[in-house]
């Protein structure tokens, strides 16, 4: 239960229907542990997710709805296994997805584990996708809901077969005013609280921010990473103060005079070359992910078919896959696709099933 409408609908309509019910909630980030560094707000906004707000709301629909409630702390291992790569991916040059990482590692691991140490048989989430059972493969099979402007599925691209065997997704099959007008019927007061928009540990959105105060309060310097900023022929442009500072794609704050926009076109860890260009060079046909999960097949016997997903608001498009490695794939699009961002995830769908994924590199 994170304190949303989402969960908290769901904690209601599996306790009405008699089904035992225990509300979890997880303690991941302390809002104030950064406050006042480095221009981070010394009050945590209002309706960020997982904020002590949340906490009370959770708690406050479990009584109503006369469940047992329990905040879990986990605290250190958010910060370990969310937290910390996402510091490091984005020193080494990448954009990462931490909300993807906190799925994969606590979302649907710890808080799986924490339930069966209760009893628990399954949890039930707020996300907003289908898992169902296939008996003719053999396998757990995650589909997109019926409430695509809400489709989680590019998030949830890492969950195994026995996670997917022991979650139930309750608003897979309806949408989003659906699931406020069932709260309004379910009385609870936060049918109408807004979605929470922002990472949880980021204040504002402002990545920069967050890290020049982590990388202060961990005594760690920022690692050396200035270089050059050049054009896609070699020109160099200018420098920059550090890759950690850019995303590909990104336009603003380059720091280079231009009549034309510019935008950040590839990023070198090895040099600390920073390439910019024109919008239209940030176009590419190809890409290569590793650290794959499969979904709804065991893995690839031969090239694929499907639609790939390059960032959660990205519509999928068509591209052949094929194995480029032991627990690698290339993809090859079939018309070129803006920004393809290593560190963030490739996502490749069979209509509206998930086949699988990976990281870009």
């Amino acid at each position: 239960m994170s304190g949303g409408v989402d969960s908290s609908t769901v904690a209601a309509i599996l306790a009405r229907e008699g089904i035992p019910v225990v509300g979890l909630t997880l303690q991941l980030w302390d809002q104030t542990r950064l406050a006042g560094k480095h221009g981070i707000s010394d009050a945590p906004k209002a309706g960020r997710c997982c904020s002590i707000d949340d906490v009370y709301d959770a708690r406050r629909v479990a009584e109503q709805l006369g469940i047992p409630y329990y905040v879990v702390n986990q605290e250190d291992r958010f910060e370990r296994d969310v937290v910390r790569p996402f510091v490091d991916e984005y020193l080494a040059g990448r954009t990462p997805i931490p909300c993807s990482l906190c799925n994969n590692h606590i979302k649907f691991d710890q808080l799986l584990k924490t339930a069966r140490s209760i009893g628990a048989e399954r949890i039930a989430t707020g996300h907003y996708a289908v898992n169902e059972y296939d008996a003719g493969r053999g396998r757990w099979i995650l589909k997109q809901p019926a409430d695509r402007a809400k489709d989680q599925t590019y998030f949830l691209f890492g969950l195994t077969q026995e996670q997917l065997s022991r979650t139930l997704f309750p608003l897979g099959h309806v949408t989003k005013p659906e699931v406020r007008e069932i709260a309004r019927r379910h009385g609870l007061r936060l049918a109408e609280k807004p979605d929470s928009q922002e990472i949880c540990f980021i204040p504002g959105g402002d990545y920069k921010q967050f890290l020049a105060a982590y990388l202060e309060e961990q005594g760690e310097p920022a690692p050396e990473s200035a270089g050059e900023l050049v054009a896609a022929s070699g020109e160099v442009m200018g420098r920059h103060e550090g890759i950690y500072n850019f995303t590909v794609g990104q336009r603003k704050g380059l720091g280079v005079p231009s009549s034309t926009p510019l935008y950040v076109l590839n990023i070198d860890p090895a040099s600390h070359r920073v390439t910019v260009g024109a919008d239209a060079e940030l176009a590419t046909r190809d890409l290569r992910a590793r650290q794959l999960n499969w979904v709804g097949v065991t893995g690839l016997s031969g090239p694929m078919r499907v639609r790939v997903k390059i960032r959660h608001r990205h519509e999928p498009a068509w591209a052949t896959i094929e194995s480029a490695g032991p627990d690698e794939v290339a993809a090859t699009f079939d018309d070129p696709q803006r920004a393809v961002t290593p560190g963030q995830a490739a996502v490749f769908y069979n209509g509206d099933e998930v086949v699988g994924g990976g990281w870009i590199v």
